[in-house]
């Protein structure tokens, strides 16, 4: 159950953004044809091990080990059946890579035991499973599934408040916040969009708002002339 807004929004506020919502959808569009996860897979199961393993880490250092990793695990069974050891190794390069090995480990045996070995299409049995939760859940719906979703990264949740999408700063409020005001079959496209903008343009430090597609639709207050 998605957590309430603690600063509900009237109906007026609604319609304003729902319009402002499809300019940026074009604008960025325009810049980011497209848009993907950068995460490299060729199924759901590597989808969610690559998503896993993204956690504290860039997705350019995750597709550097999952090549390896994804010719030695290629089913549920593999990662619930692994020497813990020799898994960490494989995953060490990302971070934080025991309790990743152990979080790949307990997923494949929950795919096993409560989903014949396949990965779920829904949003309540993917966050069921160990250590997945609404942002990793929505990412395989949207990119292995084709089944919109928001996904809440740091990179949304940045944007999507800097801009004045949201005044939220709880990811699922933010998601909830995002699904109001965008249509269904642009979920995932917003999505993927803000956290392309918010890796070029909207960076954390120093945003290039000189060069932003969307400057005059932002509400952020500190606009630099950076580019």
């Amino acid at each position: 159950m998605i957590r309430k807004a603690k600063n509900p929004r009237k109906g007026a506020d609604l319609k304003e953004l729902a319009h402002r919502v499809v300019e940026i959808i074009r604008r960025l569009e325009e810049r980011y044809p497209n848009p993907r996860t950068a995460l490299s897979f060729s199924n759901p199961l590597e989808l969610l091990v690559a998503t896993v393993l993204s956690a504290q880490c860039t997705d350019e250092r995750v597709n550097q080990v999952t090549p390896s990793l994804f010719s030695k695990y290629r089913t549920p069974w593999d990662y619930a059946n692994a020497d813990l050891g020799k898994l960490e190794e494989e995953v060490r390069p990302t971070g934080f890579y025991r309790q990743k090995a152990r979080t790949l480990q307990a997923i494949g045996k929950a795919l096993v035991e409560k989903f014949q070995g396949r990965v779920p299409g829904t949003l309540e049995e993917l966050v069921s499973l160990p250590g997945v939760g609404r942002k990793t859940a929505n990412l395989v719906l949207s990119e292995a599934f084709g089944i919109p979703g928001i996904v809440v990264d740091t990179h949304v949740q940045r944007v999507s408040r800097r801009i004045g999408l949201t005044q939220e700063d709880d990811p699922e409020a933010i998601e909830y916040d995002l699904m109001e005001i965008c249509p269904r079959e642009d979920w995932s496209k917003l999505s993927n969009l803000l956290i392309w903008h918010g890796r070029k343009t909207c960076v954390a430090r120093k945003p290039k708002c000189g060069s932003c597609d969307i400057r005059e639709l932002c509400q952020y207050p500190d606009k630099t002339g950076s580019v």
